[in-house]
This record gives C-alpha cells, structure tokens and sequence, in this order.
C-alpha cells in the first residue's frame, strides 16, 4: 500500500490522522509527532457536529470572544495542516439507514466511524500519506471503541492493518506501520475504558493545557432530545430524508406539534429570533402586532382553526401572554394575516405536543 515511500525511504514517515480537537485526537498526534512522524489531520463535518451551528444560533455577549472551532484550534496549537472535509451530503445514508443501527439514541456511531476511516483513506492515497491514525481508546464508547468493534472498522472501511490507534496500540494487533519500523510500538500506549486521567496526565506531560472538557458530546444525533426532534420529523414527513436546512432547525427554539398538519418553532431568546428569521422561505412566520415576543415560524399547511391555535400558542410565549386578546400577523409566501386572539393559558399547552 506504502508504495510512496518506498520510493522515497529517505522522507519522514508521514501519517494522516481524523482530529475532532478533542483531548483523545489531540494527544495521538503528539504521541506520533514524539517519534518525528510528520502529522497532518482531516475533520469532517456531517452536519450534526454541535460545535458547528451552537455559536450561530447564541450569538455571544458583546465584547466576548466568537466560539472557536476545537479542531482548527488543536491543529495550529499542534502546528499540523488541518484538512476540513464536508461529508454531510453523503452522510445521509448513514445516518437513515445504518448497517449497524442506532446507539441509545440516533447515533449510528460503529457506521459513522467506518464511513469517515474510509474517507480518511480515500485522502491519504490523494495525498500521499503512509497511514492513517484515530484517537480512539478502547472501551471509551459503548459502541464504536470496544475491543470486538476495532476489526469491524477495520474491516469494512478496508483498512485492515493500516489503521494506527496510537492511544491503546499496545491492547492491538501490530498494525503495518509498526511492523515495518516507521512507527516504535513500545512508545504507543495502552489506554482503556472511559477514565480520562491518563489522558490528563499525559496532557500536562506534554504541556498540553487548552483543550476541551473531556468526555463533552460532539453530536447532536446523541442527544435525547434533538433524536426525538429528528424522529418527529421523519415520522410526520413519512421519509427519512432531510436537508441541511432541517437538521440546523431542529437545533434551535421550542418545536411544537399541536396538530398532524403543522408543527411551530418559537423562538426562545433574542438571539434564536434572530436564527429562525433566517429560515423564512417555504414557512410561514408569527409575530405580535406592537408587542415583543418570539419569533415563530410555522411548518405545514393548516386551515383557519389551525392557524388561530397556533397563534394562541404563540401569542402565550410572548409580552401579551397575560392580555385578554393580542392580534398576531401570520405572513407566508402568498400574503398576510392579522388574528386576534386569546392567549393560551400556561396549562391548555399540552405536554405532548412539545416534540
């Protein structure tokens, strides 16, 4: 596979590695740059990444620094070229229809894993890479980092050896790149299960002090309530495809579904106003007339009684929620509406209709 450098022996060995910006990936690129590897990273953006889309939709306090991104942040910190690969269009297969199944919640992670190990190849025989490396720790995950799943993503990205886990190598078969001397086997480690002071401690051994909460979620299909969100979706559209626009709105403001034939997003704050103001095109959209109040915009394609109710609905989050009628302006792609109406109280908003 390595026919590159066996042309040229006398080059550095040169490894491409998937970095989230997390503390597992980051530390298995020091662990291999430790032995004069020359590192370079891919991160691949699926659409879920919840890094991505939460400093859009909360715009930060004035004066305060914008979010940064971990992987661009780890990759300069390290002094390695950081490859930024959108697969979101691709992803979808996964995440509909994953050979494996879903985790607890929607999260086809054994999937996942193998489809961006094999697009990793895919860039390292671009690129000119001799192998390919992961953070992973074996035991960390429930499903994608155990001992039986190793081969499996081994195996079906077409990787078989020349995978390198520099994290918990020394758990692992020797991979191609230890067996031809490029990579030193005793120097890799032996870290398992979901404890993270080793990786702590071998952060502060490499003066590695700035870097993520170890253990945070990094995928919103993880995420109970954002899974339920998707299934709504999926459920009520009979189909389980979706766009980018869809999965970036399940991310912000309250989703109501109080009938089939509409669901509402209301805006929780001034800043996911701002965000779903941007989503107007094909929806129709709710705001008080002369009155504060959340931006909300409406799904589907009610009759009259629906639209009323959902201005009600509306009419509740916002400053005229204790008024005897509020008049709410309803605007779509066709013209306006102006209802007036009586706020609904508190307890007439039914649990089951928060998705």
């Amino acid at each position: 596979m390595s026919e590159e450098r066996g042309k040229d022996a006398t080059r550095p060995v040169r490894a491409l590695g998937l970095l989230s910006g997390g503390l597992d990936s980051t530390l298995a690129v020091r662990v291999l740059q430790e032995q004069g590897i020359e590192v370079g990273c891919v991160n691949f953006h699926t659409g879920f990444c919840i890094q991505s889309h939460t400093g859009a939709i909360r715009n930060p306090k004035k004066g305060a620094e914008p979010p940064r991104h971990d992987a661009l942040h780890a990759a300069q910190t390290l002094g390695v070229k950081l490859h930024m690969v959108d697969i979101s269009e691709d992803y979808v297969r996964i995440v509909t229809n994953p050979k494996h199944g879903y985790g607890k919640n929607l999260n086809p992670c054994l999937d996942c894993k193998i489809f961006m190990v094999a697009k990793a190849w895919e860039l390292k025989e671009e690129l000119g890479y001799d192998f390919i490396f992961t953070g992973e720790v074996m035991g960390q995950r429930p499903m994608s980092q155990r001992k039986d799943t190793f081969p499996v993503i081994d195996r079906d990205a077409g990787v078989r050896g020349w995978l390198l886990r520099p994290l918990c190598a020394q758990y692992m078969p020797e991979t191609e790149p230890e067996k031809r001397g490029w990579v030193d086997r005793e120097k890799l480690k032996n870290f398992t299960g979901r404890s993270r002071k080793p990786q702590m401690a071998l952060a502060k051994a490499f003066s590695i002090v700035d870097y993520p909460t170890p253990a945070g979620g990094c995928c919103f299909l993880t995420d109970e309530n954002y899974a339920r969100k998707l299934q709504d979706l999926w459920q009520f559209r009979d189909s389980k495809a979706y766009s980018m626009e869809d999965i970036v709105l399940l991310k912000a403001g309250r989703h109501l579904r109080p009938r089939g034939d509409f669901k509402l997003i209301i805006g929780r704050d001034e800043s996911e106003n701002h965000f779903l103001s941007g989503f107007k095109a094909g929806r129709m959209t709710i705001r008080a007339k002369n009155l504060p109040g959340p931006f909300t915009l409406l799904e589907g394609s009610p009759d009259k009684e629906g639209l009323i109710l959902a201005c009600r609905i509306a009419a509740r989050y916002g400053k005229g929620k204790n008024r005897s009628e509020v008049t709410m302006v309803v605007e779509g792609e066709t013209g306006s509406d102006a209802f007036t109406v009586i706020p609904m109280p508190a307890h007439q908003v039914e649990k089951e209709w928060h998705v």
